[in-house]
Order: C-alpha cells, then structure tokens, then sequence
C-alpha cells in the first residue's frame, strides 16, 4: 500500500531507512531552522565585485543558424507569455504569479519557508507546477536570444523577471525556499544569465551592482551550505545543490565565504558524483532521465571551474566521461535513451528552443569535449548549448581506457540492451531496484523489458507521470503490474512505503548476458520479490528470424500470475485468443509484428481503464494517454514455462 508523505506512518517508514549519521544531521537541520526563524542573517557588505567569467570572444558566432531559429522562436513565444509546464499550458509568462499553480487554480501560501507543507497538493497545489517557472531555465532562453540577437528586449524581460521574483521571495520566505536542488539548479540559471546578458549595459547593474541580487545570491548559498541532502536522500538532489553551489562560488565569488563555499561545494560534487555513478557510467538511481540530469549539471560545474581557472579533481571528469560513453552505447537507433525509472523532465542547463533533441545535444557535447569514440552513434542534429560549454570547458586528454566497441551489458547496474537486423533495440532489467535504502525514484519493474523497432516503443515502459497529489496514479506508473514483466498474488515485487519510499526491495541477479548484433543473443536473470517464490527469465533476440523470445518460469508454490505487455502509443493491435496482430506507421512505411502469448495464460486487452488505472502512456510529466496493454491471467505450478514470442515483419 502506498502511504502519503507528510503522514506518521510515512515518517516512521521513512526513519526506518536512516542510518544514526544521518538522523543527527537531519536532528541538527531542525534546530538550525529552528534558530533561522528569529534571527536571519544579513548579507555582508561587498564592494568592487565584477563578473569575469564571460565567454570567449567568438563563440556565439559558432552556434549553428538552426539551433539559433530554435531558441528565437522559444524566445518570441516567451516574450508573448506562452510556457508549457508538464502538460499545463500557461498564457501568464509575461507577468507571472511566482506562487501560483495553474493546474489546480490553488497558490501556495507564505511565511516561514519551513512551515510550508510543499507535499500537500490540497495546500500549496502542485508544487512542480510552482517550482518549474522559478528554476529560471527560461530567463536563460531569454538570455541567449539577447547574446544571439542582440535584441534588448529580451534582457529587459529578463531583469523584469528576476526584480519581480527577488521582491516576491525573499529569503527563507514561501515554497522557493524549501527544497535544495530548486536552489541549486536557480543560482546556476542565474550565472549563465549573468554571462549571456554580458553586452547588455544593464548588467552590472542587475547583479553585482545590485544589493537585492547579491543578498539572494549570498541567501541562496548559505542556506545550500547549511542544509545538504543527506543520507538516503543523497541522489541527484546532493549533485544539483553541490553543482549550483560550486558554479555561483566561483563565478560570483565575491563574498567572505565564497572560497570555502567553493571548496566545500567541489569536494562534495566529487565524492557524490562517484557515488552516485556505477564505474560502468550509467546512474546509480536507475532512472535514465536523472543520468541526463546528473551529466548536465556535472558539465555545467566543471564549465565554471574553467572559467574561473579554479582546479576540479581528475576524477570528476573521469566520471562525466564515462557516463557519456555509457549514454552512447545504451541508446536506440534514433537516439533515445531507456525509459526506466522515474521521469520528471528535469534539465541542468536550458538554453535551446523546442524541438533540440536532449540526448543528441549531450551526445555533441561529450564529443567536444572528450572526443567521440568510434563506435559512438552519429549525431545529427544541432544546439546552442554544446558550443557554450565547449568555449569554456578545457578539453582533456582521457587517462583511461575507454571501451572498443559498444558496450552491450553494464554488470554493476544490471542492464543489458541486445540489438537485432531492422533496427530492433531491447533492454532487459536485471539491476538493482534502486539507489540508497529508499530507493527514491525506483519502480517495481524487475526483469521488465523494453522493446523498440526503428525507434518505434513496441513494448512500452510506460514512464511515470506524476509525483505528488495523485497517489492512485503514482502507484501504477511505477508498479510491477505498470510494466513488461511478471506480477505473482497481485502484488509489487517490491514494497513501497510512500511515492518516494521503498522499504523493501527485490534483489535480482543476471545470470546469463551475451549481446550480440549477429545470430542469437541472450539473457537470462531471476530476482526474488516474492519471497517464497523465485521468477526467472530468459530473453533471446534470433537476428536471421527477427524474433524475441520470452521465457518466464515461477519456481516456488502454487501462485496466482499476471503478465502484462505494455504497447507503445503508435501500436494498434488486435488480440484473438493469444495471438495479438500489432501495426503501425514509421516514416510514412507500414510496419507490423506478431505477438504470440503464453497459451496457459487467459488474455484480455486493456486501454485507458481508470478503476483502478491499466492501460497508459506517459511521454512526460504530467502527460498521460491511452495504450493498449495486455494481460495474462492464470496459475504458475512450477512445471512449465510461460514463453512469449515477438516476429517482427517488414
């Protein structure tokens, strides 16, 4: 059963997963909020600051024409007050209500920051829909319209804006000071606003030479240094609080305790940035959107420290290269990375228009700054991005050895992809639930699969949706029953102590892994979730045949099962008896496949129930629409198995 957060249930579930370190610590933020609500402090006096981490002379002209056209239709849509927030559309961007959720017409209420109950949708509204705006990612695209065009108007919307938000949120004051990584990733907007708005005269004028910017610039930082993520909360969250605490030290360094903020803040970033990534690159978390995340940040700080000329340890850039590499070797034809785990579009650095592909511009990235391998997929699309980072990142010659040929299988982090002929992509999940004791952004989605052709979701991750205020549907999108694999006992394999809490995990093991482009590859692994019973699947892509084949076995009692295929959004399908005929459109070519199922199983097909909810899609947060999803319904003895065959047509 799935509890709310904020509940006492939740808290001592919660608690159950703190270690005595990090009791104390959380023990000892409650009595510094405590004192910082009678005696805040005022920023010291700084005279004199500049800002020297400018870009170098040349590189707005080397962002391509394209990418350019990009962000200035973003921008121009902007400057009219059109946003788009996790499926909401916005008309009041040109004058916003910092505190106001157009999802649920409620605004979050004032006062102390620490007395806002940001998890209870019924008091504050849905706080992503509040907290999104104000991470300032589209003052940054405002910004690089004014460094491309040169057109004042978007600088003045800028400093419009930032005035606006520093007088309505004053520090430690409502629901933009309650949570770190919205902190971190803000003060990191607000260095590369400061840098693209460089020609503007206004400038100086906004920043430095502004005693209410630098008293949020110095508020922000101290409240960073005062209240890290710890513990079992130690997972992107630490990695954007340490990157935008490093990145404002060192381009606003302006204040007493700038160098220690600097230091503390990198020492952090590398020590967490190595525990939050296996040695194979891929992110601890499991949750593939968080590894785009993580990179983006990392790239954004070591871009600071080099344009600060302040030294960051070889390791963290030994880190970011391998998750580059890793990025690389696990994408499909068309660039897309997994959909596994939980998903809330969240970026580091925002500075291109709609239609910038995420993963094709890190991938340009990481190729100019460490240099793409050679069997690194070919990237074809432009960004502004890339050539920022790339003026200001110091390339490196790598002092390791990077992979030969295309990593297929990722032991640490238990995933596998095997590819096959026409272009067919499948993941196999094997790994660990998820990262530290609550496992935060897991799903119970063992053994699941993930099957694409050209690009296309055959069989579907259904991504995740929603985070908080809608606890039916937070509950599916990350359930065992919510993706391709096998449910026992209608239950999760893995127990979930809130939408942010797990408190007991299924342990899997991968136990055969051979990736292979040519004749047939294989994998096999078996977790046990269900306690009394062990599930155990093999997978076998047969590239002459185009065939998958699927085999689950149950070893343990008699059990009650239910195994779910989850279609993509461009599949429809038609189910008679256990054969599904599946079809659907690429490139203006009709495709179509043949889905044979478990003959023991009783099928039914399923799309966009809602009681309880079984049959959807989410792209993105805060989208969902209906798919075709069908389930087998029967009994596992243990004397056979359940196999499933997918082939593939032209």
């Amino acid at each position: 059963m799935t509890v709310s957060s904020g509940s006492p249930g939740w808290y001592l579930r919660r608690l159950s997963r703190m270690g005595p370190r990090e009791v104390g610590g959380r023990v000892g933020d409650a009595v510094r909020r405590r004192r910082w609500r009678s005696a805040p402090p005022d920023c010291p006096s700084v005279t004199g600051a500049r800002f020297t981490a400018v870009l170098p002379a040349g590189t707005i002209a080397a962002v391509p024409p394209d990418a350019a056209k990009r962000l200035i239709a973003e921008a121009d849509r902007l400057m009219a007050g059109h946003a788009e927030y996790f499926g909401v559309d916005r008309d009041d961007m040109a004058d916003p209500d910092w505190w106001y959720d157009p999802k649920t017409g409620r605004r979050a209420p004032g006062g102390y920051a620490f007395d806002v109950p940001y998890r209870d949708e019924d008091a504050v509204g849905d706080i992503k829909q509040i907290w999104e705006p104000s991470r300032h990612q589209y003052l940054t695209q405002l910004a690089a319209a004014y460094a491309i065009t040169g057109d004042e108007r978007y600088a003045e919307r800028v400093a419009e804006h930032l005035r606006s938000w520093w007088t309505a949120n004053a520090p430690l004051r409502g629901a933009h000071w309650t949570s770190g990584i919205e902190l971190g990733i803000r003060l990191l907007s607000w260095v590369w606003i400061r840098r693209l708005l460089d020609g503007w005269p206004g400038a100086a004028g906004l920043f430095e030479g502004n005693p209410v910017a630098m008293n949020q610039i110095w508020h922000h930082q101290r409240w960073l240094a005062a209240f890290p993520s710890r513990g079992s909360s130690a997972n992107n969250h630490v990695i954007a609080e340490a990157a935008g605490q490093f990145a404002a030290a060192c381009a606003f360094g302006w204040f007493p305790s700038s160098q220690r903020w600097r230091a503390d803040a990198r020492k952090s970033l590398e020590r967490q940035l190595r525990s939050n990534t296996f040695g194979s690159g891929l992110n601890r978390e499991l949750a593939t959107e968080y590894h785009g995340l993580v990179l983006e940040l990392g790239l954004a700080a070591v871009a600071e420290a080099d344009a600060a000329g302040v030294p960051v340890p070889a390791s963290i850039r030994l880190v970011l290269l391998r998750m580059t590499d890793a990025l690389a070797a696990i994408v499909d034809s068309r660039l897309r990375p997994p959909r596994q785990g939980d998903a809330d579009d969240g970026h580091g650095l925002v500075v291109d228009g709609a239609g910038t592909d995420r993963w094709a511009s890190l991938l340009a990235t990481g190729d100019a700054v460490f240099g793409r391998l050679a069997w690194w997929p070919t990237v074809t699309g432009t960004d502004v991005r890339t050539p920022l980072l790339a003026a200001l990142i110091k390339p490196t010659e790598p002092s390791v050895t990077r992979p030969p040929s295309r990593p297929g299988h990722f032991a640490d982090a238990g995933l596998t992809i095997l590819r096959g002929p026409g272009e067919i992509w499948c993941r196999c999940d094997g790994g660990p639930h998820g990262f530290l004791s609550i496992a935060a952004h897991a799903h119970a989605d063992a053994l699941s699969v993930e099957v694409r052709h050209d690009g296309v979701d055959v069989l579907a991750d259904p991504g995740t949706y929603c985070y908080h205020g809608q606890p039916e549907w937070r509950r599916y999108f990350r359930s065992t029953l919510g993706h391709n694999t096998l449910q026992l006992d209608g239950a999760d394999q893995s127990v979930s102590g809130g939408p942010f809490l797990w408190t007991r995990h299924a342990r899997s093991r991968v136990l055969v892994a051979e990736p292979s482009d040519e004749g047939v590859a294989r994998w096999c692994a078996e977790h046990d979730g269900y306690q009394r019973s062990v599930h155990r699947r093999r997978v076998e892509l047969t590239a002459a045949a185009e065939e998958l084949r699927v085999v689950d076995e149950v070893r343990g009692p008699h059990r009650e099962v239910r195994l779910a295929f989850h279609l993509g959004p461009a599949i429809a399908a038609e189910l008679v008896d256990n054969r599904a005929q599946l079809t659907w459109t690429r490139d203006g070519e009709d495709r179509s496949a043949v889905l044979d199922l478990p003959g023991q199983l009783s099928w039914r097909a399923h799309r966009g129930a809602t009681e309880p909810p079984l049959g959807w899609y989410s792209a993105g947060f805060g989208r969902k629409e209906p798919i075709t999803t069908l389930v087998g319904t029967g009994f596992a003895d243990g004397a056979q198995g359940f196999t499933t065959v997918l082939r593939f047509r032209g």
